[in-house]
């Protein structure tokens, strides 16, 4: 689920789902109003575009929640093995492209979460056993901090286009 509209009560699960709900309308709303050269201006010197956010957050909910809980291999859903390649964009994708992918990614991603309970221990490789609860906690840390790159992004590709 995408939705900037969080209920503020409610059990621990309907909370951690609807705040990386709303982490995840943040990420989507990188990209709101911009053209597709400015969701592609590289202002940094790493790959980080504010469409490679969006196609970067797509990576990570596939890592967390299709790979690591649905216990599927990278291969199987996509993922590519250096981080660095999830921001990578390619000519086909576009603003509507990765907004899509990002949508279905997440929309999956609340499907496979559904079947497990909080306490359900996931493997990862770095740090043993992860459980659900802290991959909820770890995705709206890692969504929120791209958001807020993006916001910096964003701020400095709108206040550029608009005195040039």
């Amino acid at each position: 689920m995408i939705t900037d509209h969080p209920r503020y009560t409610g059990s621990e699960r309907e909370t951690l789902g609807d705040l990386l709900s709303s982490n995840r309308a943040e990420i989507l709303g990188l990209l709101e109003g911009l053209t597709e050269e400015q969701a592609r201006r590289r202002l940094v010197p790493s790959l980080t575009t504010l469409l490679g956010l969006v196609k970067h957050a797509s990576f990570a909910e596939r890592v967390w929640f299709h790979v690591r809980l649905a216990n599927r291999t990278r291969a199987e859903v996509g993922v590519p093995t250096q981080i660095d390649d999830s921001f990578r964009l390619d000519d086909s994708d576009t603003i509507a492209s990765i907004s899509a992918e990002f949508r279905q990614v997440c929309a999956e991603s609340d499907r496979i979460a559904a079947a497990y309970d909080l306490d359900h221990v996931a493997r990862d490789e770095r740090r043993g056993g992860v459980s659900l609860r802290w991959m909820y906690a770890h995705m709206i840390e890692e969504l929120a901090r791209h958001a807020g790159h993006g916001d910096i992004l964003r701020e400095q590709i709108l206040a550029a286009d608009q005195s040039g």
